[in-house]
């Protein structure tokens, strides 16, 4: 696997970041604006992943085809947006990740279904925006993960074949999105997951539990 993997492209919220803090935190903002009680952030960490969908969801059981779910979701992200800084941060045990891929001489880069919109600002606050090597959002093409259209895009920026990509995601959509895009693909199981198909059954060529397993996998000191 090692030989031919010249760049290493990651998801942003759960595989990169632990975002689960102020994506929960706006759904209870909601809640209190409601006059309802707190929700524990157990009870919104695994649909983190679904962002405004998959909180809403969790904070006030709305879904899609409510006849209120577009007013819920533009008030939803313009909470998050006012704190999506507040608590976030990159996931600890991913930084000796990204410091060996730097030392390495590797490039990496983030594919995110996330809008412009909120990850170029995130991803700057937290001190990665001139670290990687390219920001692919989910408005960046027509079309956002499970569609490879993104990954594509992220190793083309790159000059660097798909096939001599690895994917790094904690969804689905993350594995989809690898393997039709020809890349290698890896599940990180320090994720969100969701509440759909158990890790095993993505069809990821690995499964990893940790940041330091990744490192193994790649090979990276």
């Amino acid at each position: 696997m090692t030989a031919a993997v010249r760049a290493v492209l990651f998801d942003l919220d759960g595989t990169l970041i632990d975002s689960a803090p102020d994506l929960a935190g706006a759904g209870n903002d909601m809640r209190a604006a409601r006059g309802l009680p707190m929700l524990p952030l157990a009870h919104f960490r695994p649909m983190v992943g679904s962002g405004a969908r998959g909180m809403l969801g969790r904070a006030l059981q709305v879904q899609p085809g409510h006849p209120d779910f577009e007013a819920l979701r533009d008030e939803f992200l313009q909470r998050y947006e006012a704190r999506m800084t507040r608590e976030t941060q990159v996931f600890a045990a991913m930084r000796p990740v990204l410091a060996a891929l730097r030392d390495a001489g590797r490039p990496w880069g983030i594919v995110t279904n996330k809008a412009t919109r909120f990850s170029e600002p995130l991803v700057r606050a937290l001190g990665l925006l001139g670290e990687a090597a390219t920001l692919i959002c989910g408005d960046t093409t027509p079309h956002s993960k499970p569609h490879p259209a993104p990954l594509l895009e992220a190793a083309r920026r790159l000059g660097v074949a798909p096939a001599e990509c690895v994917y790094v995601g904690d969804d689905l959509r993350d594995v989809q999105a690898g393997r039709a895009a020809g890349m290698l693909t890896v599940a990180a199981a320090w994720g969100y997951l969701g509440e759909g198909e158990a890790i095993a059954d993505w069809d990821a060529h690995h499964v990893v539990e940790s940041p330091g397993e990744l490192l193994k996998l790649l090979a990276l000191p």
